[in-house]
């Protein structure tokens, strides 16, 4: 809980990366990352040719979710389970480079580092966003931390940028070489508008096309040839104020609580293999 002086002011205690990473509001910036990952040409190729995000968009966003949170909060023995059953996953995303495309490997350090920063900007931003900005202290130590959690990301430490200024350096030139073909197009309409999804999810999807298209950097969003004016600026504008407002008032356990359902989807994973393995 935040402290009071006597003059009332309010002292928030110190911002970590679990403090960070604890809040539900990675959920609503998980379009910004995505989009800005499939933008890098090798990460889309892949993603393109071994991902069926029009059929299975909830099983890919609870994959993600479940892997970021058992990486900051499960214990090793828990993260080494569901570690493993993501590189059973990633083995067979892989091609040779062609005259039109680009190689790809899911193991290639630096796509991997892409898809680990875009996570960790995204994160970041949003939670200034509604908290208010962290201190320079506060943005370098939450981001050698996650540098430090980025071999269990299998993104070691030495891949990342040494600080966090020099992370903001290499996030511009990422952006920078981004491209958008339709290729990508195609697969941001069924990230936008997935298939097979519970109705409450259908009910927020205009919400969340609004977000993600709002937080994508100009020209990404430009590539993607979303759908941008004064009027969606004005809508976009109005709801981050009121995710500003509402969102911290909420009590800290409905704030946590899809950490702490992905958490339990962890261990419910430990426990099928560890069945499994009897």
């Amino acid at each position: 809980m935040a402290k009071r002086t006597r003059r009332d002011r309010v002292v928030r205690p110190p911002v970590d990366l679990r403090t960070v990473a604890a809040e539900a509001l990675p959920l609503v910036g998980g379009g910004r990352a995505l989009l800005l990952q499939v933008a890098f040409p090798s990460v889309g190729r892949g993603v393109v040719e071994h991902s069926d995000f029009a059929e299975r968009a909830m099983d890919r966003l609870h994959a993600t979710m479940t892997f970021m949170c058992a990486a900051v909060f499960a214990t090793p023995e828990e993260f080494a389970v569901v570690r493993r059953r993501v590189n059973r996953a990633h083995a067979p995303v892989r091609a040779e480079a062609t005259a039109a495309a680009p190689a790809y490997n899911a193991y290639d350090p630096e796509l991997q580092l892409w898809v680990a920063a875009t996570l960790y900007r995204t994160m970041t931003d949003l939670h200034e966003t509604v908290f208010g900005p962290l201190s320079p202290a506060e943005q370098e130590g939450v981001y050698q931390e996650y540098t430090r959690l980025g071999a269990n990301l299998q993104v070691p430490p030495s891949s990342w940028p040494a600080s966090r200024e020099a992370f903001d350096a290499y996030w511009e030139s990422m952006l920078e070489r981004l491209r958008v073909g339709n290729a990508t197009r195609t697969l941001a309409k069924q990230i936008l508008y997935p298939r097979n999804v519970p109705g409450w999810v259908r009910l927020l999807l205009p919400d969340a096309r609004l977000v993600t298209a709002g937080l994508l950097p100009t020209a990404v969003r430009e590539q993607y040839r979303l759908p941008w004016g004064e009027r969606q600026q004005r809508q976009y504008d109005r709801w981050m104020r009121r995710l500003a407002r509402w969102y911290p008032r909420m009590p800290r356990r409905l704030r946590h609580a899809p950490r702490d359902a992905y958490l339990r989807r962890v261990r419910r994973l430990v426990r099928e293999e560890a069945g499994a393995n009897r």
